[in-house]
């Protein structure tokens, strides 16, 4: 595939030797971190003119480059498509050339929609997908056009997508219908407040541990000074938790596409620069991470008694990571967190464990 006709190459930049800048490439590379930035913002109202993603560049090509030992590719700019659909179906095109090299493709800028290109570029791939969403708006509506508000329903509701699982991360009460919340609770998929993923990610790291697919709304990360978003909002996660969010989703052990969408490209603040550019970084040390763990582990099992009946738990003895489930395959068993052990022991078993 001659990616030239709808890609233009990003501008070289001058960087010291221990800097990510320094190992960045441009070609396309098997088992690589491949970084591609969207300037199509129809999806949420926008424009597609092309935009300059030099500021943000600049600010991540500065960072550490540590001991990262996977390739970063950066392809560069994507131009967008005469229609939104077109959009669409030239990002899939692109992704799906870099899943054929296993490749784990981040998405950069552009509407929260193109997390329908990402889920279904990696559907061609794949089946049961496990999806995680971090954002503040569910948004159910139906509509032949995709947008920001049709999306989701597109890949839930599609008889041709097969989903695993979905999890919806940091939603806001007062921004949302009542009834897309009480929709997503009925069928059972798992849907987590922003005030439960403040101060701390051991809550929701089980959602990002097996995830296939995780796309990040900037709209869930709070303004400051100058809008973050397309769709700025007074209350968000911070700087310093969008940050571990980003690792937590880089440690993910299935971990094969990632989306950050809604970027205020517009912004010329250096500080919303600095920010996403910083996500972008910790996502990559988390992903590293990840590939330095080994393959092989072993389990402690432990037995809790609730309501006369007995349940299961496990801790990987590496990781000291948790699941419920007794089954040989731990990938049959549900990622949990230790304080979910805790509360099984004080008698209490977080639903999501038995509606299976």
């Amino acid at each position: 595939m001659n990616f030239e006709d709808f890609i233009i190459s990003p501008r070289n930049f001058k960087t010291e030797n221990w800097q990510i800048g320094h190992r960045i490439t441009k070609e396309l590379k098997e088992d690589s971190i491949v970084l591609l930035f969207v300037s199509d913002y129809r999806g949420a109202n926008g424009d597609a003119e092309v935009q300059d993603f030099t500021a943000i560049r600049k600010e991540f090509y500065k960072l550490s480059q540590l001991d990262f030992e996977i390739p970063v590719v950066d392809l560069g700019d994507l131009v967008s498509g005469k229609s939104v659909e077109d959009s669409h179906y030239i990002l899939q095109e692109v992704l799906s050339a870099c899943h054929y090299k296993r490749a784990i493709p981040v998405i950069i800028g552009g509407s929260n929609d193109f997390a329908f290109s990402l889920f279904s570029a990696l559907h061609f791939h794949q089946k049961n997908i496990s999806y995680t969403q971090l954002s503040n708006i569910i948004s159910l509506k139906q509509g032949e056009s995709i947008s920001e508000h049709t999306f989701l329903s597109k890949i839930l509701g599609s008889k041709n997508f097969q989903i695993k699982n979905y999890h919806h991360l940091g939603y806001q009460k007062h921004l949302n219908e009542a009834d897309s919340v009480k929709l997503i609770k009925e069928v059972e998929f798992d849907i987590l407040r922003l005030a439960e993923m403040m101060n701390s990610t051991e809550k929701t790291e089980p959602f990002f541990r097996k995830a296939d697919l995780v796309t990040v709304n900037c709209d869930a990360i709070e303004s400051f000074s100058e809008s973050f978003s397309m769709n700025p909002q007074v209350n968000g996660l911070n700087r310093r938790e969008i940050c571990a969010y980003m690792k937590e989703i880089g440690l993910s052990e299935n971990l094969k596409s990632v989306g950050i969408f809604n970027y205020n490209i517009y912004s010329e603040n250096q500080l919303n620069h600095q920010l996403l550019a910083q996500m972008i970084w910790y996502l990559i040390e988390g992903i590293n991470i990840q590939h330095s763990h080994p393959k092989e582990r072993s389990y402690e099992m432990f037995y809790v008694l609730v309501e006369d009946r007995q349940y299961a738990f496990k801790r990987d003895t590496f990781s000291n990571l948790w699941y419920f489930g007794d089954d040989d395959n731990i990938e049959n068993c549900i990622p949990c967190s230790r304080r979910d052990f805790d509360e099984a022991k004080k008698g209490w078993l977080s639903p999501r464990f038995t509606k299976a």
